[in-house]
């Protein structure tokens, strides 16, 4: 593990019942694997590009229900069934794709329902969202069957811009949603584009340097929401001080299993 310490990706597993590792290599180029299989031995095979979420999910994946809102399904073959036992409810369909954001994560399903709860406050209000890091695009899609005027998706990942785009056309989105490619640390949004609500989840170390970008990201106006998860127990404290370093303040945190989401605001 020491001399293979400054390689990436690897995998190093302990073998059941057996004080050896087993070591694995993801290498790019048949070159590289060549290098090291002449320092350390071992055997070389090729890894087909497949989508490895779509592959390992469960077969089975149960609706989410999110508040009396939301229902999250896994396949287009339980859109109608849902509907019609949840006559009322808006019914999302997320396949497990090359992508994170089934709903079924557990700092997915908080957004999902401090969105509805969002929504909820800002009923007959006029409202639009800039969902960061979107992933599959189900936040910014659930805004908008929420109450949402418009919502705004981005993702660093070309491969997650491409899955939401796909599941924008899945489940109807209209022209009021745009799924674009960018890098929060480069995107500025012009002053139309601005939201009231934004909403990134990311890991703590990303978000902690996105804090001064994502205040950009809301609109000037008193009441802006910026929800955010990703962020696991013992980071917290470190997460809420960058964001109160930039002028962020808790309204709300929510503790679901190892992660923390929160709700913050800006003062007027």
């Amino acid at each position: 593990m020491q001399q293979l310490a400054g390689v990436s990706n690897v995998v190093c597993t302990a073998v059941p019942l057996s004080s050896c590792l087993l070591v694995e290599c993801y290498c790019d180029h048949v070159a590289e694997a060549a290098v090291l299989l002449s320092a350390f031995g071992g055997e070389m095979s090729e890894l087909r590009d497949r989508d490895w979420v779509a592959a390992t999910a469960p077969e089975h994946t149960p609706p989410l229900i999110i508040r009396n809102r939301l229902v999250v399904v896994s396949s287009p073959a339980l859109v109608l069934p849902m509907q019609q036992r949840y006559p009322g409810r808006q019914v999302l369909c997320f396949p497990a794709e090359r992508a994170f954001g089934t709903g079924n994560h557990g700092t997915t399903a908080t957004c999902l329902r401090m969105l509805c709860d969002e929504a909820r406050v800002r009923r007959g209000q006029n409202w639009r969202i800039i969902d960061v890091g979107c992933g599959t695009g189900i936040l910014g899609l659930a805004a908008l069957r929420l109450g949402a005027q418009h919502a705004l998706c981005f993702d660093d990942d070309a491969s997650a811009v491409e899955v939401a785009q796909r599941n924008m056309l899945r489940n109807g989105a209209s022209h009021n949603i745009r799924v674009f490619h960018a890098d929060v640390f480069e995107w500025k949004p012009d002053e139309s584009e601005r939201a009231e609500v934004v909403v990134a989840n990311l890991f703590s170390g990303l978000l902690q340097r996105a804090f001064p970008h994502l205040r950009s990201y809301l609109t000037p106006t008193a009441g802006g929401a910026l929800i955010v998860s990703g962020v696991l127990r013992e980071q917290e404290d470190d997460t809420l001080l960058a964001a109160q370093q930039v002028g962020f303040s808790l309204l709300r945190r929510t503790v679901c299993g190892k992660w923390v989401s929160m709700k913050l605001t800006l003062p007027a």
